[in-house]
């Protein structure tokens, strides 16, 4: 009797199914066409890293390859405001960065907190210096995500919900840099490269906990990176590079492969 109902049932379930999906996909490109989008952050939402720079973004290095770009390109928002910056903290994208935010903004992205905790100079340490000292440098940056980063972000996000108290806020993480066990048969030690990891993981943790305390949206982008991390083969993440501010960004093809899909997913 169960069996005979369920068969009748299931075209009748399956056409609300299809149904109902065809009415969110709708309803998010409609969404995306009609935005009033701004991105905020640092040099991974500018795209230093990926080229092809925009020539009013000066030392800011705003990439027409880099996510927030290709997204805009792809979905033709009502507008699109791009004030990411390389070298941007949480205090100077609060300062400096949230003036095109109102209450007609419908979406956010952002990226922030590596330079908060000296994501620079901890891979520079790592370079330049001991096992023990490159290890030792990560632990100090943990040590600042786990005890000041978390105020410093909601200090932020505070401040994007009350000039934008109607917008969609993506908060996006950072890849984990290495592929342990990989094709690199130079560089860093491995102990070195799995700390790394450890503070992009630490990193990635804290901004998820505080995207969510602010109503946000947190969207990792460590799986579209998976497969595509230095000492891969083929990686979506600049090693050392010249000039040096390219290094340990991600190229045209992690913004493209890696970040845009995260940010869709998120939208």
């Amino acid at each position: 009797m169960y069996t005979s109902r369920w068969r009748r049932a299931l075209p009748v379930l399956l056409a609300l199914v299809v149904a109902t999906l065809g009415l969110a996909q709708h309803a998010s490109a409609a969404t995306a066409a009609g935005a009033r989008y701004v991105a905020l952050g640092d040099s991974y939402s500018s795209g230093v890293g990926a080229g092809s720079y925009l020539s009013d973004s000066g030392s800011c290095q705003r990439s027409s390859k880099a996510y927030p770009s290709l997204w805009a390109a792809a979905n033709a928002p009502a507008s699109f405001s791009f004030t990411a910056c390389s070298g941007a903290t949480t205090t100077t994208v609060k300062s400096s960065q949230l003036t095109p935010l109102n209450s007609s903004t419908t979406l956010v992205s952002v990226t922030a907190g590596g330079n908060d905790v000296g994501f620079a100079n901890v891979m520079q340490t790592c370079v330049l210096q001991s096992e023990a000292t490159c290890v030792n440098a990560v632990n100090n940056a943990i040590a600042q995500i786990t005890n000041t980063l978390p105020g410093s972000l909601s200090s932020l996000y505070s401040s994007i919900r009350s000039k934008a108290p109607q917008a969609h806020v993506v908060v996006l993480g950072y890849p984990r840099f290495y592929q342990l066990s990989g094709s690199c048969i130079a560089g860093l030690s491995e102990a070195e490269r799995t700390a790394i990891n450890r503070g992009s993981d630490a990193l990635n943790g804290t901004l998820a906990k505080q995207a969510a305390n602010a109503g946000f949206s947190y969207s990792s982008v460590v799986d579209e990176f998976t497969g595509h991390e230095i000492c891969s083969g083929n990686a979506w993440l600049r090693s050392v590079s010249v000039p040096v501010s390219n290094s340990y960004h991600p190229t045209a093809a992690g913004h493209s492969g890696g970040y845009v899909p995260a940010f869709r997913s998120a939208v």
